[in-house]
This record gives C-alpha cells, structure tokens and sequence, in this order.
C-alpha cells in the first residue's frame, strides 16, 4: 500500500527539492535555505541548521526508522528523492572534497573512492535504484568539485564575480541541474563557450574551473572514476605560436610532414579526453583558414593531423578566450561568422579588477587572502591588512588597475620587496567620481568632457562597453569614443 505525504510535509520538502536543484552561488539557493532553516541564522550555521530541520521532518514521517522511496508514488515520491539526494551529498561532502584533494595530489592516475561502498548503501537505502545510485555518485562528485574550482578560483564579494560564479557553474550543469542530471550528462561537448575579458582579469581560472568540472563516469569494478579530472583540462595559448605551428599545436603532425618534424606529435585536441576540455586561449589571434578547421572540428567532430590523411574524431569541448572584442573582430573581417556562432553556445563575461572594487571596495582584501598562502606559503591576516595599507596608498582607491588581477599580483610581490608600489606609470590616471564633480561644481568642464567623464565612470564599474551604451542609449562606438577621450 502506497504511502502520501501530509500538505505541511510536502511543502516543506517542495523547498528542499528546489534547494536540491539551485545554483549553489545564486541568491535564490540562499533565500530557500533560509527558509527552510528558518529563523536568521548566520551564514556559518545555516547548512548545519537546514539539515537538522531536514532530519528532524524525516524522523516524524519515518515510522520504522526507515524511509523508502518506492513506498510512495507520484510527486510524492519525486520529492523524497530530491531529499535524499540532498541529505545523501551533504552528509558525504567532507568525504569528497578529501577524495579531490587526494586525486590532485595523485596526478593523472585515478584513485579510488574510499567510502563508495558506504555511499552506495546510504543510497541503496532510499530506494535508489543501481543505476540511480551510480548516477548519483557520478554527479555528486562533479558538483563537489565545481563548487570548490569555481569557488576558490573565483573569489570576491561584488555583484559582478557573484554573477560570475553563478554563470560558470550553469555552464557546467545548465539553469536546470535536474535536467542536466536526466538528460544533459552526456551531452556537454556540443556546448562551446566563450570568455571574455581584458588580459589578467582571471579567464584562465575561469576555462579551468569548467574543465575540472565535467562529468566523469564511475567503475564500480575498482571503485573508481574512469578519468582524473586532473589530466581534463589541456590549456593552449594561441597567440604564443607563431602562424606557421599553430595547426600543429592544434591538431598534431606526422613524422616528416614538415622540416623539423623528426617524430609524430599529438596536439592539443588529442590530449582532451573524452570528459575533458580544450581552453583555446586568444582565439581572435587564430587566422581564418584555422578557424575553417576548427570550424570543422565544432561541426563535425573531426580533424586530420598535419600531413595526415587519418581523420581523428574530438570528443571534448571547447571553450575559448579572447580579450578583443567580437564585435569589432567580426566587422573587421578577422573572425568567421560562422565559426562564432559555433562557438556562442555561451558567452560569459570575467569582470575587469576596477568593476570589481568599485562595486566592492572589500574585494581587494578578498584578493589578498588568495594571494598571499600562494606567495609566502601560509595565511596571514596581519600581512594582508599591512599590503593592502601599502596598496591603498601607493596606488590610491580610484585607480583603473589596467593589468587587472595580475598587476595586483606583482603589486603585491613590490610591495614585499621594497614595502610600496605605485601605478603603472605608462597608463594615464581615469578621472575619479570626486575630480569630476569638482570641476562641475567649479564650472571647469564642458558637456563634451561631461558624458566622456560619465561613461568612463560607467565603463569601470560594468566593465564593457556594450553595457554603458545600454545604459546611456548611445552607440557602442560613440561610448568607446569617449572612453578613450577621457583617458
């Protein structure tokens, strides 16, 4: 006979199953954890106090300490699935992130997955089906690690990094991770991405937090993922090639099919394994018979080594970077429309370091608390307020940080060696908002140096010049026009 739940049950479990299934950097998985916890917990203690409300509801509807999917039916039964997936991962979270710490240690080779056996049987308690119970693991997995890459790769209290992190993780797993998890594992390949950003801004760190992400099957004969997440991930900078490698590098060489090509080389494409990712760094350097290859290689899966005539299939993804802006790569005729539109599955932005602090002036001291254990070995809080003291006052709160987070990386290592830094003296100083309302208020400055003030203003707080012109309501290059006037 087939259990229901009472109405106050499951609207309750109608909040977890959201919760399941929401982007873990968006507010609305905030807004629903609070609700389900209840109360105004601090931040610290929210998940703790969520779970315990989730235990608790479980115990009073689970007569014989034991609660089985299978007994109940309809939306019912898909709810306490959510639940349990819910209550299954968090309870094993800890577990996993030990396990991806030990897989990076190990390098390419796979580890096994000390607690499967453990986990399974949790599962296999719900209700979950063998299948379900493989699929879950697989899943867990790949958003445990998508959560910390993401993360920790990624930091920053602004508005802009938040929608950044909220973006990487849905290019991963879609807007909907219950559909990914039905019908999209299996199918990420066919979704290239492009980032976009000013050269330090973190497009790396981006490009690598998606190809560690990606779904990895589990083997239970050996309890083990058939990949390391390690080795999915085969970065390729463009522009460091010259035009005449750029196709080896690519998609590989035969022996003696050039001079110099003394032994068979596998390029990049051939390094991604099939879960993996290629980063095709400074795309808009590509010339336009390479992007007919690439093209071929997005449409067809296809490519053929240099002075080959083996076809070899590409079972990756691509996600690609450029610092240029694609609209004026395209106008200019330097990247194929077609091969833009094969890459566009997603476009995803990485904030300029003076939108960030102007959005959030704490970021910075967010950013030195990454910086700092990866410069000097170990944390310290009295060395990140001594650097951002010296940082502030070398550099001044307005400045436009043209080399984005890699200036204040090298910032940081000066401000180590000689205790102070300053601007970089080959780029002009922007206006501050102050100097501008200054010279307005002294009636010093015309209309014209007005709106170039404003849209520079503009500019560094969002970060693209499409956005100010949507803003404002005037042409893209009139906004970039007045950008570079006021510079």
């Amino acid at each position: 006979m087939s259990r229901s739940l009472q109405t106050s049950d499951r609207d309750f479990f109608a909040l977890v199953s959201e919760a399941a299934f929401a982007n873990p950097f968006g507010r609305e998985r905030d807004e629903l954890d609070r609700r389900i916890a209840g109360g105004d917990p601090q931040p610290e203690e929210l998940l703790e106090l969520l779970l315990t409300k989730l235990e608790a509801r479980l115990a009073a509807i689970n007569e014989e300490a034991r609660l089985d999917i299978r007994d109940f039916t309809g939306d019912d039964r898909r709810l306490l699935e959510h639940a349990g997936w819910f209550h299954v991962f968090h309870r094993y979270a800890e577990a996993f992130d030990l396990h991806i710490e030990e897989q990076l240690q190990a390098g390419a080779e796979p580890r096994p997955l000390r607690f499967a056996e453990s986990l399974e049987a949790d599962l296999a308690v719900w209700g979950f089906s063998e299948d379900r119970r493989r699929r879950a693991i697989e899943v867990f997995f790949q958003m445990r690690r998508a959560f910390r890459f993401i993360g920790t790769a990624l930091v920053g209290p602004s508005a802009c990094m938040r929608e950044l992190r909220e973006s990487l993780w849905n290019n991963v797993f879609g807007h909907d991770l219950e559909r990914y998890e039905r019908l999209l594992w299996d199918r990420m390949e066919d979704f290239s991405t492009i980032l976009l950003g000013e050269t330090g801004t973190g497009k790396g760190a981006a490009a690598s937090a998606i190809g560690r992400s990606g779904f990895i099957p589990f083997a239970r004969k050996g309890a083990h993922f058939k990949e390391s997440f390690v080795s999915s991930f085969v970065p390729l900078n463009l522009s460091e090639f010259p035009e005449s490698l750029i196709e080896s590098e690519l998609f590989g060489h035969k022996k003696g099919a050039f001079t110099g090509a003394t032994s068979h080389h596998d390029g990049a494409l051939a390094r991604v394994n099939s879960h993996g990712v290629v980063f095709l760094d400074e795309i808009g350097e590509v010339s336009i018979p390479v992007q007919v290859k690439l093209l071929r290689v997005l449409q067809d899966r296809a490519y053929t080594p240099v002075g080959s005539r083996e076809t070899r299939r590409f079972e990756g993804r691509v996600v690609a970077a450029t610092h240029r802006s694609l609209q004026t790569l395209r106008e200019e005729g330097r990247l194929r429309h077609d091969f833009y539109y094969r890459l566009c599955s997603d476009v995803i932005h990485v904030p300029p370091l003076r939108t960030r602090l102007a959005q959030e002036p704490s970021e910075l001291q967010a950013l030195l608390r990454v910086i700092v254990p990866r410069l000097v070995g170990e944390s310290s809080s009295e060395l990140v307020l001594e650097l951002q003291r010296a940082i502030l006052e070398g550099v001044g709160p307005d400045y436009a940080w043209p080399g984005n987070v890699r200036e204040l990386e090298q910032c940081v290592r000066r401000v180590l060696l000689t205790r102070r830094c300053g601007p970089d003296a080959s780029t002009p100083a922007s206006p501050s908002p102050a100097s501008v309302w200054t010279a307005l208020g002294a009636q010093e400055i015309d209309a014209k140096q007005l709106l170039a003030n404003y849209c520079t203003q503009l500019y560094q707080r969002h970060g693209t010049y499409e956005r100010v012109a949507r803003i404002t309501g005037l042409d893209r290059r009139t906004v970039k026009k007045h950008v570079q006037r006021a510079s």
